[in-house]
């Protein structure tokens, strides 16, 4: 099977209808939409297609039923499960947007050429995503996803160029 991504992750059931509380991973709300296809993923299980037959939101979570998911008992063995999409299914991105995982991994180099790390996770804390970069030595550097610092991200050769403010890199 194709590549699988996270959109969200089921935390509980809710209710006796078969409805289940999905923490929303996705920035894509319309991933959600009733007709979508998800992917179920669970420990141990194979992976199985569902489609959402209904879905709202409450308390801040997404109440998802799924077709052929009619009461409590058909849904109480999914907490904890994931639910994925393929690559296919991923939605195309405006230019010089990527996702998360096409920015994990990729090397971190100043604009004379010198290497910085890679990138190991992203932090988005508030205005701006946050890189965290760790060198061969195993120093992280927090490197804010912003125009004055990140000059270039090419995620096809793995490799982002950044123009340090002073301070950035001690």
């Amino acid at each position: 099977m194709d590549k699988m991504f996270n959109v969200g992750e089921i935390v509980n059931t809710h209710g006796i209808r078969g409805e289940v509380k999905v923490y929303r991973i996705s920035d894509f709300k319309d991933r959600f939409e009733v007709g979508k296809d998800l992917y179920l993923v669970q420990k141990n299980k194979p992976v199985q297609k569902v489609v959402i037959r209904s879905q709202r939101l409450h308390k801040g979570f997404i109440l998802l039923k799924f077709e052929g998911y009619s009461d409590l008992n058909d849904v109480e063995g999914l907490k904890g499960a994931h639910l994925q999409i393929s690559e296919e299914q991923q939605t195309e991105l405006p230019k010089d947007e990527y996702y998360y995982h096409e920015i994990i991994g990729c090397a971190v180099y100043t604009t004379i050429e010198e290497p910085v790390g890679d990138v190991k996770e992203i932090l988005s804390p508030g205005a701006n995503d946050v890189f965290v970069v760790i060198n061969k030595e195993g120093k992280e550097y927090l490197i804010p996803n912003i125009k004055s610092v990140v000059k270039s991200i090419d995620v096809n050769d793995k490799k982002i160029v950044i123009d340090p403010m002073e301070g950035l890199l001690d």
